[in-house]
Protein backbone atom coordinates (compact mmCIF):
# COMPACT_ATOMS: atom_id res chain seq x y z
CA UNK A 1 0.00 0.00 0.00
CA UNK A 2 1.00 3.52 -1.24
CA UNK A 3 -0.31 6.81 -0.38
CA UNK A 4 0.23 9.30 -3.35
CA UNK A 5 1.77 12.28 -0.84
CA UNK A 6 4.30 9.43 0.24
CA UNK A 7 5.51 9.24 -2.99
CA UNK A 8 5.13 12.87 -4.04
CA UNK A 9 9.08 14.84 -4.05
CA UNK A 10 10.86 11.46 -3.50
CA UNK A 11 14.04 10.47 -5.03
CA UNK A 12 13.97 9.10 -8.64
CA UNK A 13 17.78 6.99 -8.58
CA UNK A 14 18.43 5.18 -11.94
CA UNK A 15 19.77 1.29 -12.17
CA UNK A 16 23.27 2.36 -10.78
CA UNK A 17 21.69 4.18 -7.98
CA UNK A 18 22.89 7.85 -9.39
CA UNK A 19 19.62 10.18 -8.53
CA UNK A 20 17.69 11.89 -11.80
CA UNK A 21 15.40 14.39 -10.19
CA UNK A 22 12.50 13.32 -7.80
CA UNK A 23 8.78 12.41 -8.51
CA UNK A 24 6.55 15.44 -9.47
CA UNK A 25 3.26 13.02 -10.00
CA UNK A 26 2.39 9.62 -11.18
CA UNK A 27 -0.23 9.47 -14.10
CA UNK A 28 -2.86 6.68 -14.57
CA UNK A 29 -5.34 5.26 -17.24
CA UNK A 30 -8.72 6.49 -16.60
CA UNK A 31 -11.30 3.36 -17.79
CA UNK A 32 -10.54 0.36 -15.49
CA UNK A 33 -12.27 -0.54 -12.09
CA UNK A 34 -9.29 0.37 -10.84
CA UNK A 35 -7.05 2.43 -13.07
CA UNK A 36 -3.45 1.12 -13.10
CA UNK A 37 -0.16 3.62 -13.27
CA UNK A 38 1.24 4.37 -16.63
CA UNK A 39 4.27 6.13 -15.97
CA UNK A 40 6.25 8.70 -13.57
CA UNK A 41 6.03 12.68 -14.25
CA UNK A 42 10.01 13.25 -13.29
CA UNK A 43 11.01 16.61 -12.16
CA UNK A 44 14.97 17.01 -12.69
CA UNK A 45 17.16 19.96 -12.84
CA UNK A 46 15.95 21.10 -16.79
CA UNK A 47 12.10 19.81 -17.07
CA UNK A 48 9.66 17.71 -16.16
CA UNK A 49 9.62 14.55 -18.15
CA UNK A 50 7.47 11.13 -18.35
CA UNK A 51 9.09 7.79 -17.43
CA UNK A 52 7.20 4.87 -18.70
CA UNK A 53 5.90 2.13 -15.60
CA UNK A 54 8.13 -0.20 -17.35
CA UNK A 55 10.88 1.45 -16.94
CA UNK A 56 10.26 1.37 -13.02
CA UNK A 57 11.36 -1.42 -11.09
CA UNK A 58 9.80 -0.24 -8.11
CA UNK A 59 8.42 2.90 -6.13
CA UNK A 60 7.67 3.39 -2.14
CA UNK A 61 7.62 5.60 0.73
CA UNK A 62 11.82 6.04 -0.59
CA UNK A 63 11.13 6.78 -4.07
CA UNK A 64 11.70 4.97 -7.20
CA UNK A 65 14.17 3.03 -8.92
CA UNK A 66 14.30 2.81 -12.40
CA UNK A 67 14.77 -0.89 -14.05
CA UNK A 68 16.14 0.73 -17.36
CA UNK A 69 19.74 2.50 -18.74
CA UNK A 70 18.35 4.70 -20.80
CA UNK A 71 15.66 7.22 -20.44
CA UNK A 72 13.65 9.47 -22.65
CA UNK A 73 14.13 13.02 -21.44
CA UNK A 74 11.71 14.94 -23.91
CA UNK A 75 9.31 17.01 -22.08
CA UNK A 76 6.08 14.97 -20.41
CA UNK A 77 2.84 15.54 -22.59
CA UNK A 78 -0.18 13.90 -20.95
CA UNK A 79 -2.63 11.47 -23.09
CA UNK A 80 -5.90 12.01 -23.43
CA UNK A 81 -7.24 8.96 -21.19
CA UNK A 82 -4.67 9.58 -18.31
CA UNK A 83 -4.91 12.13 -15.58
CA UNK A 84 -2.63 13.48 -12.71
CA UNK A 85 -2.88 12.25 -9.78
CA UNK A 86 -1.63 15.40 -8.01
CA UNK A 87 -2.30 17.55 -10.80
CA UNK A 88 -6.08 16.20 -11.12
CA UNK A 89 -7.04 15.41 -8.17
CA UNK A 90 -5.38 16.56 -5.02
CA UNK A 91 -7.22 18.91 -2.79
CA UNK A 92 -10.10 19.30 -5.85
CA UNK A 93 -13.46 19.10 -4.54
CA UNK A 94 -15.71 15.58 -5.20
CA UNK A 95 -19.61 15.38 -4.76
CA UNK A 96 -19.82 12.74 -1.53
CA UNK A 97 -23.53 11.56 -2.10
CA UNK A 98 -23.81 9.52 0.57
CA UNK A 99 -22.58 12.22 2.80
CA UNK A 100 -24.97 14.86 0.87
CA UNK A 101 -21.62 17.24 0.66
CA UNK A 102 -18.54 18.13 -1.04
CA UNK A 103 -15.54 16.85 0.72
CA UNK A 104 -11.82 17.84 -0.75
CA UNK A 105 -9.45 14.90 -1.74
CA UNK A 106 -6.69 14.80 0.59
CA UNK A 107 -4.41 11.97 -0.17
CA UNK A 108 -4.90 8.86 -2.70
CA UNK A 109 -4.54 5.06 -2.02
CA UNK A 110 -2.57 3.43 -3.95
CA UNK A 111 -1.72 -0.59 -3.99
CA UNK A 112 -0.74 -3.76 -5.84
CA UNK A 113 -3.22 -5.64 -7.92
CA UNK A 114 -1.71 -9.08 -9.97
CA UNK A 115 1.78 -7.15 -9.98
CA UNK A 116 1.10 -3.98 -10.83
CA UNK A 117 0.20 -0.42 -9.27
CA UNK A 118 -3.47 0.68 -9.40
CA UNK A 119 -5.46 3.50 -7.92
CA UNK A 120 -8.14 2.08 -5.16
CA UNK A 121 -9.17 4.97 -3.12
CA UNK A 122 -9.12 8.59 -2.25
CA UNK A 123 -8.54 9.25 0.99
CA UNK A 124 -10.96 12.38 2.41
CA UNK A 125 -10.81 12.06 6.23
CA UNK A 126 -8.14 13.89 8.80
CA UNK A 127 -6.07 11.49 8.18
CA UNK A 128 -4.57 12.18 4.42
CA UNK A 129 -4.38 15.88 6.08
CA UNK A 130 -2.26 14.77 8.56
CA UNK A 131 -0.16 12.54 6.29
CA UNK A 132 0.71 15.48 4.00
CA UNK A 133 1.54 17.65 6.99
CA UNK A 134 4.19 14.82 8.01
CA UNK A 135 2.30 14.45 11.34
CA UNK A 136 0.22 11.28 11.28
CA UNK A 137 2.62 9.33 12.91
CA UNK A 138 2.32 11.73 15.98
CA UNK A 139 -1.24 12.11 15.76
CA UNK A 140 -1.62 8.54 16.01
CA UNK A 141 0.98 8.14 19.13
CA UNK A 142 -0.94 10.80 20.95
CA UNK A 143 -4.23 9.60 19.91
CA UNK A 144 -3.38 5.86 20.99
CA UNK A 145 -2.25 7.57 23.94
CA UNK A 146 -5.40 9.38 25.11
CA UNK A 147 -7.27 6.70 23.68
CA UNK A 148 -9.04 8.57 20.68
CA UNK A 149 -10.20 7.40 17.50
CA UNK A 150 -8.02 9.15 14.30
CA UNK A 151 -11.02 10.25 11.60
CA UNK A 152 -10.06 8.60 8.52
CA UNK A 153 -12.21 8.00 5.68
CA UNK A 154 -11.75 6.66 2.40
CA UNK A 155 -14.35 6.44 -1.09
CA UNK A 156 -13.54 3.49 -3.19
CA UNK A 157 -12.37 4.65 -6.56
CA UNK A 158 -14.60 2.25 -7.65
CA UNK A 159 -17.47 4.83 -6.58
CA UNK A 160 -15.71 7.74 -8.64
CA UNK A 161 -17.17 8.81 -11.94
CA UNK A 162 -16.41 11.69 -14.60
CA UNK A 163 -18.95 14.03 -13.86
CA UNK A 164 -17.72 15.99 -17.65
CA UNK A 165 -14.45 15.75 -19.87
CA UNK A 166 -12.52 17.72 -17.22
CA UNK A 167 -11.33 14.24 -15.25
CA UNK A 168 -10.51 16.63 -12.19
CA UNK A 169 -14.42 17.39 -11.42
CA UNK A 170 -16.27 14.56 -10.26
CA UNK A 171 -18.95 12.80 -8.08
CA UNK A 172 -19.74 9.70 -6.49
CA UNK A 173 -21.72 7.09 -7.96
CA UNK A 174 -25.35 6.99 -6.27
CA UNK A 175 -26.50 3.21 -5.74
CA UNK A 176 -29.45 2.42 -7.32
CA UNK A 177 -30.14 5.10 -9.26
CA UNK A 178 -28.05 8.41 -10.00
CA UNK A 179 -28.03 12.09 -8.45
CA UNK A 180 -31.68 11.85 -9.89
CA UNK A 181 -32.55 9.59 -6.56
CA UNK A 182 -31.13 12.42 -4.02
CA UNK A 183 -33.86 15.28 -2.27
CA UNK A 184 -33.78 18.19 -4.39
CA UNK A 185 -32.58 20.16 -1.10
CA UNK A 186 -29.63 17.91 -0.60
CA UNK A 187 -28.29 18.10 -4.73
CA UNK A 188 -28.71 21.98 -4.36
CA UNK A 189 -26.48 22.78 -1.22
CA UNK A 190 -24.52 20.72 -2.77
CA UNK A 191 -24.86 22.50 -6.08
CA UNK A 192 -24.10 25.51 -4.03
CA UNK A 193 -20.72 24.44 -2.67
CA UNK A 194 -19.35 23.45 -6.03
CA UNK A 195 -17.13 25.38 -8.67
CA UNK A 196 -19.18 26.86 -11.60
CA UNK A 197 -17.61 24.54 -14.35
CA UNK A 198 -18.03 21.49 -11.42
CA UNK A 199 -21.91 22.74 -11.26
CA UNK A 200 -22.48 22.47 -15.14
CA UNK A 201 -21.34 19.12 -15.04
CA UNK A 202 -24.10 18.15 -12.35
CA UNK A 203 -27.22 19.14 -14.06
CA UNK A 204 -25.88 17.47 -17.10
CA UNK A 205 -26.62 14.57 -15.43
CA UNK A 206 -30.10 14.93 -14.60
CA UNK A 207 -33.21 15.76 -17.07
CA UNK A 208 -34.95 18.65 -17.28
CA UNK A 209 -38.12 18.02 -14.58
CA UNK A 210 -35.44 17.06 -11.86
CA UNK A 211 -33.51 20.25 -12.55
CA UNK A 212 -36.18 22.16 -12.05
CA UNK A 213 -36.97 20.73 -8.65
CA UNK A 214 -33.20 21.47 -7.82
CA UNK A 215 -33.57 25.03 -8.88
CA UNK A 216 -36.70 25.68 -6.71
CA UNK A 217 -34.55 25.00 -3.88
CA UNK A 218 -31.15 27.02 -4.60
CA UNK A 219 -30.88 30.19 -3.08
CA UNK A 220 -31.56 33.44 -5.50
CA UNK A 221 -27.83 34.06 -6.30
CA UNK A 222 -27.11 30.61 -7.28
CA UNK A 223 -29.92 30.26 -9.26
CA UNK A 224 -28.72 33.69 -11.77
CA UNK A 225 -25.61 32.13 -11.63
CA UNK A 226 -25.73 28.64 -12.26
CA UNK A 227 -28.80 29.45 -14.71
CA UNK A 228 -26.63 31.66 -16.44
CA UNK A 229 -24.06 28.97 -17.05
CA UNK A 230 -26.21 27.26 -19.16
CA UNK A 231 -27.27 27.02 -22.66
CA UNK A 232 -30.01 28.79 -23.36
CA UNK A 233 -32.39 26.55 -24.77
CA UNK A 234 -31.35 24.30 -21.63
CA UNK A 235 -32.18 27.15 -19.39
CA UNK A 236 -35.39 27.45 -21.06
CA UNK A 237 -36.56 24.29 -20.80
CA UNK A 238 -35.33 24.09 -16.95
CA UNK A 239 -37.64 27.18 -16.79
CA UNK A 240 -40.89 25.56 -18.48
CA UNK A 241 -40.63 22.90 -15.82
CA UNK A 242 -40.77 24.62 -12.90
CA UNK A 243 -43.42 26.15 -11.14
CA UNK A 244 -44.55 29.27 -12.60
CA UNK A 245 -43.76 31.64 -9.01
CA UNK A 246 -40.74 30.45 -8.91
CA UNK A 247 -39.77 30.49 -12.71
CA UNK A 248 -40.85 34.12 -12.49
CA UNK A 249 -38.89 35.11 -9.40
CA UNK A 250 -35.79 33.60 -11.36
CA UNK A 251 -36.58 35.16 -14.56
CA UNK A 252 -36.89 38.76 -12.32
CA UNK A 253 -33.27 38.12 -11.49
CA UNK A 254 -32.35 37.86 -14.63
CA UNK A 255 -30.78 40.81 -16.68
CA UNK A 256 -32.30 42.15 -19.31
CA UNK A 257 -30.70 40.38 -22.03
CA UNK A 258 -30.39 37.25 -20.64
CA UNK A 259 -34.44 37.23 -19.92
CA UNK A 260 -35.07 38.24 -23.18
CA UNK A 261 -32.99 35.87 -24.94
CA UNK A 262 -34.34 33.20 -22.14
CA UNK A 263 -37.84 34.10 -22.90
CA UNK A 264 -37.74 33.96 -26.70
CA UNK A 265 -37.38 29.97 -26.31
CA UNK A 266 -39.72 28.97 -24.23
CA UNK A 267 -43.10 28.36 -25.03
CA UNK A 268 -46.11 30.76 -25.59
CA UNK A 269 -48.22 29.78 -22.62
CA UNK A 270 -45.07 29.16 -20.36
CA UNK A 271 -44.36 33.05 -21.29
CA UNK A 272 -47.33 34.60 -20.63
CA UNK A 273 -47.79 33.08 -17.27
CA UNK A 274 -44.07 34.42 -16.23
CA UNK A 275 -44.75 37.61 -17.10
CA UNK A 276 -48.20 37.91 -16.25
CA UNK A 277 -47.02 37.01 -12.28
CA UNK A 278 -43.71 39.62 -13.53
CA UNK A 279 -47.12 42.10 -13.43
CA UNK A 280 -47.50 41.91 -9.89
CA UNK A 281 -45.83 44.08 -7.42
CA UNK A 282 -42.76 41.94 -5.71
CA UNK A 283 -44.66 42.08 -2.17
CA UNK A 284 -48.28 40.97 -2.72
CA UNK A 285 -49.83 38.30 -3.21
CA UNK A 286 -50.01 38.35 -6.72
CA UNK A 287 -46.52 38.36 -7.14
CA UNK A 288 -45.74 35.34 -4.99
CA UNK A 289 -48.71 32.91 -6.11
CA UNK A 290 -48.29 29.78 -8.71
CA UNK A 291 -50.91 30.01 -11.13
CA UNK A 292 -50.69 26.27 -11.14
CA UNK A 293 -54.30 25.00 -9.08
CA UNK A 294 -57.18 23.21 -9.82
CA UNK A 295 -60.77 24.75 -9.91
CA UNK A 296 -63.90 22.83 -10.93
CA UNK A 297 -67.24 24.12 -11.88
CA UNK A 298 -69.70 24.06 -9.05
CA UNK A 299 -72.55 21.94 -11.53
CA UNK A 300 -69.84 19.17 -11.86
CA UNK A 301 -70.73 15.95 -9.63
CA UNK A 302 -68.43 14.05 -7.53
CA UNK A 303 -68.00 11.36 -9.87
CA UNK A 304 -67.24 14.45 -12.97
CA UNK A 305 -64.97 16.09 -10.43
CA UNK A 306 -62.84 12.86 -9.72
CA UNK A 307 -62.80 12.06 -13.59
CA UNK A 308 -61.44 15.36 -14.28
CA UNK A 309 -58.68 14.83 -11.46
CA UNK A 310 -57.30 12.02 -13.12
CA UNK A 311 -57.38 13.77 -16.46
CA UNK A 312 -54.98 17.00 -15.33
CA UNK A 313 -52.95 14.57 -13.17
CA UNK A 314 -52.36 17.33 -10.80
CA UNK A 315 -48.79 17.37 -8.61
CA UNK A 316 -48.55 17.52 -5.06
CA UNK A 317 -48.71 21.29 -4.75
CA UNK A 318 -51.60 22.12 -6.84
CA UNK A 319 -53.54 19.25 -4.92
CA UNK A 320 -53.66 20.77 -1.60
CA UNK A 321 -57.37 22.01 -2.02
CA UNK A 322 -59.97 21.50 -5.34
CA UNK A 323 -61.95 24.88 -5.74
CA UNK A 324 -64.94 25.20 -6.49
CA UNK A 325 -66.01 28.42 -9.35
CA UNK A 326 -69.09 28.97 -11.15
CA UNK A 327 -69.89 29.73 -14.81
CA UNK A 328 -67.84 33.01 -14.60
CA UNK A 329 -65.18 31.56 -13.10
CA UNK A 330 -65.76 33.54 -9.77
CA UNK A 331 -64.59 31.94 -6.30
CA UNK A 332 -67.85 30.02 -4.67
CA UNK A 333 -65.92 27.15 -2.16
CA UNK A 334 -63.73 24.98 -1.71
CA UNK A 335 -63.35 21.10 -1.25
CA UNK A 336 -61.12 18.74 0.52
CA UNK A 337 -60.02 15.93 -1.05
CA UNK A 338 -61.42 13.54 1.64
CA UNK A 339 -65.37 15.07 1.30
CA UNK A 340 -64.81 14.71 -2.86
CA UNK A 341 -64.01 10.90 -1.88
CA UNK A 342 -66.41 10.30 0.36
CA UNK A 343 -69.60 12.10 -0.92
CA UNK A 344 -72.24 9.86 -3.23
CA UNK A 345 -70.85 9.79 -7.02
CA UNK A 346 -74.02 11.60 -8.28
CA UNK A 347 -73.63 14.47 -5.51
CA UNK A 348 -73.77 17.84 -6.97
CA UNK A 349 -69.84 19.09 -5.53
CA UNK A 350 -71.96 22.92 -4.94
CA UNK A 351 -73.31 20.64 -1.97
CA UNK A 352 -70.26 19.36 -0.54
CA UNK A 353 -68.52 22.22 -0.68
CA UNK A 354 -67.45 24.81 1.66
CA UNK A 355 -68.68 28.07 0.59
CA UNK A 356 -67.37 31.42 0.87
CA UNK A 357 -63.55 30.30 1.28
CA UNK A 358 -61.43 32.75 2.81
CA UNK A 359 -59.29 33.90 -0.01
CA UNK A 360 -57.00 37.09 -0.47
CA UNK A 361 -56.50 39.85 -3.19
CA UNK A 362 -54.08 40.18 -5.83
CA UNK A 363 -52.81 42.86 -4.27
CA UNK A 364 -52.72 42.10 -0.60
CA UNK A 365 -49.62 42.78 1.05
CA UNK A 366 -47.47 39.30 1.51
CA UNK A 367 -47.48 39.78 4.94
CA UNK A 368 -51.29 39.72 5.14
CA UNK A 369 -51.27 36.67 3.21
CA UNK A 370 -48.61 35.14 5.59
CA UNK A 371 -51.31 36.07 8.46
CA UNK A 372 -53.87 34.56 6.84
CA UNK A 373 -52.40 31.39 6.40
CA UNK A 374 -51.01 31.10 9.51
CA UNK A 375 -54.32 32.27 11.34
CA UNK A 376 -56.60 29.76 9.33
CA UNK A 377 -53.83 26.60 9.34
CA UNK A 378 -54.40 26.71 5.86
CA UNK A 379 -51.65 24.88 2.97
CA UNK A 380 -52.77 27.05 0.27
CA UNK A 381 -54.89 30.51 0.17
CA UNK A 382 -56.66 31.22 -3.11
CA UNK A 383 -55.90 34.51 -4.68
CA UNK A 384 -58.91 36.45 -6.28
CA UNK A 385 -59.05 39.62 -8.68
CA UNK A 386 -61.36 42.85 -8.22
CA UNK A 387 -64.70 40.55 -9.53
CA UNK A 388 -63.94 37.28 -7.52
CA UNK A 389 -62.04 35.40 -10.61
CA UNK A 390 -59.74 32.89 -9.02
CA UNK A 391 -56.41 33.55 -10.60
CA UNK A 392 -54.08 31.94 -8.30
CA UNK A 393 -53.25 30.13 -5.04
CA UNK A 394 -50.19 31.24 -2.15
CA UNK A 395 -48.98 28.03 -0.98
CA UNK A 396 -47.44 28.11 2.59
CA UNK A 397 -44.32 27.85 1.71
CA UNK A 398 -44.51 30.91 -0.29
CA UNK A 399 -46.79 32.64 2.55
CA UNK A 400 -43.90 31.94 5.31
CA UNK A 401 -41.09 33.34 3.18
CA UNK A 402 -41.97 36.57 4.16
CA UNK A 403 -41.70 36.13 8.00
CA UNK A 404 -38.80 33.17 7.86
CA UNK A 405 -35.57 33.28 6.50
CA UNK A 406 -34.70 30.37 3.50
CA UNK A 407 -32.28 28.99 5.51
CA UNK A 408 -34.72 28.05 8.01
CA UNK A 409 -37.49 27.38 6.10
CA UNK A 410 -35.48 24.64 4.80
CA UNK A 411 -35.36 22.87 7.95
CA UNK A 412 -38.99 22.62 8.12
CA UNK A 413 -40.79 19.29 7.55
CA UNK A 414 -41.36 18.52 3.93
CA UNK A 415 -45.19 18.37 4.89
CA UNK A 416 -45.03 22.49 4.34
CA UNK A 417 -42.68 22.53 1.22
CA UNK A 418 -42.37 20.79 -2.19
Amino acid sequence: MLYLSQAIGRPVMDRNGESIGRVADLLVAVGDRYPPVTGLVVETDRRRIFLPWTSVEHLDANGARLSTPTIDIDKFQQRPNEILLKGDLMDKQIVDIDGRKVVRVNDLRLDQIEGKLHLVAVDVGAAGLLRRLGMERQFRTIARNLNLPVPERYIDWEDVDPVETSIASIKLRVPHGGLAELHPADLATIIDQLAPRDRAGVLASLDDEAAADVFEEMEPETQVEVLGDLDPARAADILEEMSPDDAADLVADLDQDTRDEILSLMEKDEVEEVQELLGYPEDSAGGIMTTEFIALEEHLTASDAIDRLRELEPDAETIYYVYVTDLEDRLVGVLSLRDLIVARPETPIRDVMIREPVAVAALADQDEVAEVVAHYNLLAVPVIDAEGRMIGIVTVDDAIDTVIPTAWKKRLPRVYTR
